[in-house]
């Protein structure tokens, strides 16, 4: 029996060590000797495309969320593979960006052929954007390899604008994200745009009686309506954080704080408890050397989500030589 539980102890430690083996592959400057330029490169293409086109920096924030909430962080929302192609969800609507990664990779498998990921370019490329738009400067993991696989129909657990509060809370949880990461991702809202289609029920037919949303402050509520009328345009965009759309900043949790959320999944943080201490957190009075900071957290979180299913070594996933097509 000793010799059997010596045994069993021996297994549970080599798998430990084989555990922190995979984990150290993720680090920071994973490319400094193999490719280290890589960083600085996918840097200079984000900037080159957010002075061309200021959404950028907003479409490469949520490419990244979209890429790791489903299978986790490994470039498969990056596949052009038909009508299954993850990024034909329903739940990826809008989602652009794409070609600022594609031409990156295209440079770095010039510079440095076959080393960086592009799941990698993915997460490098929204610290960027976060950077691009005076948001924190922060320092990413890398290390990832791209995935095998690209499905839509595992799309089907996307956080979604509809959803409950606690559904919402739910969803992050299954990604080994908590409550005050819920609040602090949604704070990425900060900049960037959503479509009139994401806002007629909140406005025209809101559940369970109809009509608007009583939660929206009633000055925000007829600016809505007028950008977004019931037979208008459902693809015209506005700014999803009123008044401060183009500056990452913490005025959008202010703005849910008070009625100013114009998405319907922002303002539902203020229907639970946990999430509504946590956003008030932001803005109570007290000594700031112990209030919480937005984008402390903010960065806290976004590196936490870049760790969500990472694929390491070969056996689980791949480096692609174009980031829309596995090898």
């Amino acid at each position: 029996m000793n010799n059997m539980l010596i045994v069993m102890f021996g297994m549970i430690i080599s798998c430990y060590i084989l555990i922190g083996i995979s984990e150290a592959r993720l680090k920071i400057g994973f490319y400094n000797k193999t490719c280290p330029d890589a960083e600085s490169i996918v840097g200079g293409f984000v900037r080159d495309a957010a002075e061309f086109d200021p959404r950028v920096p907003a479409f490469l924030l949520r490419l990244h969320f979209h890429d790791c909430f489903v299978q986790g962080c490994d470039g498969s929302i990056l596949i052009d593979n038909g009508p299954i192609s993850e990024k034909e969800a329903p739940g990826h609507q809008g989602l652009q960006g794409f070609n600022v990664i594609e031409d990156t990779k295209a440079q770095l498998e010039f510079v440095c052929p076959g080393v960086v990921s592009c799941a990698d370019i993915v997460a490098i490329a929204a610290r960027d954007a976060v950077a691009f738009s005076f948001g924190p400067i922060y320092k990413v993991e890398t290390g990832r390899r791209d995935g095998f696989v690209s499905n839509k129909a595992l799309a089907d657990k996307m956080p979604d604008f509809r959803d409950s509060i606690q559904l919402l809370k739910r969803k992050f949880f299954e990604k080994g994200l908590n409550d005050k990461d819920l609040v602090v991702l949604s704070g990425a809202h900060t900049i960037g745009t959503t479509a009139c289609f994401f806002l007629m029920d909140r406005l025209y037919n809101f559940s369970p009686r109809g009509g608007p949303d009583p939660s929206i402050d009633q000055d925000l509520l007829p600016e809505l309506m007028d950008a977004c009328p019931p037979n208008g345009d459902i693809n015209f965009r506005l700014p999803i954080d009123h008044n401060s759309g183009d500056t990452f900043d913490i005025q959008i949790l202010e703005n849910i704080r008070n009625g100013f959320a114009v998405l319907q999944s922002d303002a539902k943080l203020m229907d639970d408890p946990v999430t509504k201490r946590i956003l008030d957190s932001y803005f109570r009075v007290t000594n700031e050397s112990v209030k919480p900071s937005f984008e402390a957290d903010f960065v806290k979180s976004m590196v936490k989500m870049g760790r969500i299913g990472i694929k390491t070594g070969p056996k689980r996933g791949e480096i692609r030589r174009v980031c829309n097509t596995f090898n």
